[in-house]
């Protein structure tokens, strides 16, 4: 009981709300990336990566590709299903979808399009503002995040 007058006086002296017409603040954060950065961002990097956020799979024989969310794409040689092997990781900051036709990777790197190449693991092409920014996990209305340097690119929420 003492606990519970406590937790309530702080609430009523810092004013914080559990009034369910006010917007609570959300858990998460946006991160921001220049337009440069962006721009230079998609590599190849050989070797195995811990999966952690894991998103969209898509398989295109003898591969697996697995999205990380908003970092970019493993990408598995399934040949032998008994042993898949994680090939490598295609950096992409942004990246929550993905396609392959034949040998290109089509991959959203925040608002661009990049076409990646997957014999010679580089970019052939970008398009850029085609795709809408990342949406946050919840409800953010009462974040303005669109206050933000000129030529920075919303990438990633991250929880608070």
């Amino acid at each position: 009981m003492k606990k519970g007058l406590i937790l309530l006086v702080f609430m009523s002296l810092t004013g914080i709300s559990l009034r369910s017409d006010v917007p609570l603040v959300s858990g998460y954060v946006p991160v921001f990336m220049s337009r440069e950065v962006l721009e230079n961002s998609v590599s190849y990097i050989p070797g195995a990566r811990e999966m952690l956020r894991t998103g969209k799979i898509y398989f295109r024989s003898p591969y697996i590709f697995v999205n990380e969310r908003y970092k970019g794409v493993h990408v598995i040689n399934n040949s032998n299903p008994a042993h898949p092997v994680n090939e490598g990781f295609i950096l992409a900051p942004g990246c929550i979808d993905m396609a392959v036709k034949g040998h290109i990777l089509y991959l959203d790197n925040a608002v661009d399009l990049v076409s990646f190449d997957l014999n010679s693991k580089q970019v052939t092409k970008r398009i850029r503002n085609v795709l809408p920014e990342p949406l946050p996990p919840e409800d953010v209305s009462n974040i303005n995040y669109l206050n933000r340097p000129k030529d920075f690119i919303l990438v990633e929420w991250k929880v608070r």
